[in-house]
């Protein structure tokens, strides 16, 4: 919210932590129904791993329609594409490596399954206090189908003053620090490193 302070002026500002989505967005319907006009703030796009989709699972089985505007954002993969490169000009999958909500023997297979098809792929949530092996376990994954050179992209804080951008590869990615406010992006076979840039080819004849 720090970041939308000079468009908050003078509105009422109600907030809650992480874990507590749920909360946030029954404050957010409450207070429509009472004839307020809210905006349910996600970083990034609120269709991508926002809250977009809670609040119209929500509101699905109300019997009173509630008029709902989902305003498109820019997600933290499209942010640090740009910071990289272009990385994702080809098929491109995103998965979070939060268990949270989705078991890990579930998000372990959709790993296997994107590294077996050979698609760029962004890692959200990769690493927090608490989970530290799960990012180890998946870059194993794609190690098993993808050479150590695949260029790699570690984008921390994107849009804060302390952004950090760093171009490794596959095999030295896990040396580098990582955390919840990182997004992780892995070539495909087909990416390089050209001259600094992470690039996935088109495809065009040159």
């Amino acid at each position: 919210m720090d970041y939308l302070t000079d468009l908050v002026g003078n509105k009422e500002v109600c907030s809650t932590g992480m874990r507590a989505e749920k909360e946030r967005c029954q404050l957010a319907i409450t207070r429509a129904r009472a004839g307020a006009t809210v905006s349910l703030i996600s970083s990034g796009d609120p269709g991508i791993y926002g809250m977009a989709g809670l609040v119209l699972e929500m509101l699905a089985n109300d019997p009173t329609p509630l008029p709902v505007k989902i305003i498109p954002g820019v997600s933290a993969a499209q942010i640090a594409a740009a910071r990289l490169g272009a990385p994702l000009t080809l098929d491109y999958a995103c998965i979070s490596l939060s268990d949270l909500l989705v078991p890990w023997e579930t998000i372990r297979g959709r790993l296997e399954a994107v590294a077996a098809a050979d698609l760029v792929t962004a890692l959200y949530n990769p690493r927090s206090m608490r989970r530290i092996s799960q990012l180890e376990e998946a870059v194993a994954i794609f190690r098993k189908q993808r050479p150590d050179t695949t260029p790699a992209g570690i984008a921390t804080a994107l849009g804060a003053p302390e952004e950090k951008i760093i171009l490794t590869d596959l095999g030295h990615l896990l040396e580098h620090e990582v955390d919840m406010r990182t997004i992780v992006l892995i070539g495909n076979r087909s990416s390089r490193n050209m001259n600094g840039w992470f690039v996935t080819p088109r495809g065009y004849k040159l």
